[in-house]
């Protein structure tokens, strides 16, 4: 029975382990996180969503509390369109994290960065750029395109010294996407270096409206494949969403694909940006806790924990300080429903907005708990302790768990050693 390690996913002249831990933004796929991935053979991604909250945590920067002070007179109104990023902030931004992650990097592995065209930040080209050639600048080994179709981002770089020698990615969620990308970037002469084609299991944003339960991973990952060699394109295609055991894996390779992209079963590792608090609320999650809604200001639905502390919550929105989904009329469809609640209730010190979420804020706060649609078996990857919680798993556990487990099973960590205090308290005595 074959194992995962038993194949290598191609990047030019680079092979490496089939396994790439997807990009979750606002640090949950921190640097500590992409790193394990990148040492152990691997690809790791860290996210530049909300960079400036990400560095002023991090690296105890300002730039956040800057920006703050410079729109603090906005008023309380749907347009936005005065409140804008300083680049130059934003590119500092993004360097520093990028070299400061890359600094550290060891192994044979690559550490690439999500980025996001929906975070369109009252300025969608130009942020993305500075965004993109800042991360190229400060070495970054990759940049995957995602959450959008991504049609002109490519062309904002090709100028960059790096456009040619850095690997470029695109998630899709279907073929069409793929196309309408390679034919609007094929005057640059510059096919990306892999595909990721992402199914209707993944966490967070989906690439499919509400009826995403009609559509299924392996199909689309066939038809992209059978695809790209009918048209004589070599592009690596790495499979994503529901992929939750190394058999799984394998499953998909056999098929075909380059490889895979994993990113459920790393969110209750202890190098996941998450609280470890919040770590247990994902273990502790059932298949009922988990939905599809509508309330991302962005449009497309989002897969998350319906205890979700940010779900309803009729939070003043706060774009002076953070603003990554005012779209380029300076507006945010949060924004627009609370103004409705804050009329429709006068008076009233917290309003209930039900339609809609602040999605910086809360995702900030690590209010909303975006997940893979098989979170309820995060459970069954560990060791539950006296006191009811969940052992915390190492990231180069689960990584060597897909990497060589075969017959869809999941290895178990070790015990984690017990405190003495602890064992003194179980026999009822004085430590």
């Amino acid at each position: 029975m074959k194992r995962l390690d038993d194949f290598r996913m191609r990047m030019g002249n680079t092979n490496l382990v089939p396994i790439m831990i997807g990009g979750m933004g606002v640090d949950i796929s921190s640097a500590d996180l992409a790193l394990e991935a990148a040492r152990l053979g691997g690809v790791g991604h860290i996210s530049d969503a909300m960079i400036k909250t990400v560095t002023d945590r991090r690296y105890k920067t300002k730039f956040v509390k800057a920006k703050q002070a410079l729109y603090k007179y906005v008023p309380e109104t749907d347009d936005k369109s005065n409140v804008k990023f300083d680049l130059d902030h934003l590119a500092e931004a993004t360097r520093l994290h990028v070299e400061r992650t890359m600094s550290r990097k060891t192994g044979s592995g690559m550490v690439f960065i999500n980025c996001m065209e929906k975070l369109t930040m009252n300025a969608p080209k130009e942020t993305l750029k500075v965004r993109m050639a800042s991360a190229l600048d400060a070495g970054i080994d990759g940049i995957t395109l995602a959450a959008g179709l991504h049609l002109g981002s490519l062309a904002l770089i090709e100028d960059h010294p790096r456009f040619r020698d850095v690997k470029l990615g695109i998630i899709v969620s279907s073929l069409r996407a793929l196309q309408l990308f390679l034919k609007k970037n094929a005057r640059l002469n510059r096919l990306p270096d892999y595909v990721v084609v992402e199914g209707p299991l993944a966490g967070g944003h989906l690439g499919f409206g509400m009826d995403w339960a009609k559509y299924d991973l392996a199909t689309i990952v066939a038809e992209i494949i059978s695809y790209l060699a009918n048209e004589k394109l070599d592009i690596p295609v790495i499979a994503a969403g529901g992929i939750f055991t190394g058999s799984d894996a394998v499953r998909f390779m056999e098929m075909g694909a380059a490889g895979v992209q994993v990113a459920t079963r790393f969110t209750v590792t202890k190098e996941c940006g998450l609280p470890d608090d919040i770590k247990q609320e994902y273990f502790k999650a059932s298949e009922d806790d988990i939905e599809v809604n509508e309330i991302s200001p962005t449009g497309y639905p989002m897969r998350m924990i319906k205890s979700s502390p940010g779900i309803g919550d009729g939070i003043r929105p706060n774009c002076e300080a953070y603003g990554y989904l005012l779209d380029n009329n300076g507006r945010c469809a949060y924004v627009t429903a609370y103004n409705r609640e804050v009329a429709a209730h006068p008076g009233e010190k917290r309003i209930s907005v039900m339609d809609k979420t602040c999605l910086c804020t809360h995702m900030r706060n690590f209010e909303i708990w975006t997940c893979g649609h098989l979170t309820s078996r995060l459970k069954d990857t560990t060791l539950q302790r006296a006191d009811g919680s969940y052992q915390l798993l190492s990231a180069q556990h689960v990584f060597e768990d897909y990497q060589f487990s075969t017959n869809h099973q999941i290895r178990l960590p070790e015990p984690e050693p017990v405190a003495a205090s602890e064992v003194a308290e179980a026999a009822g005595t004085t430590a």
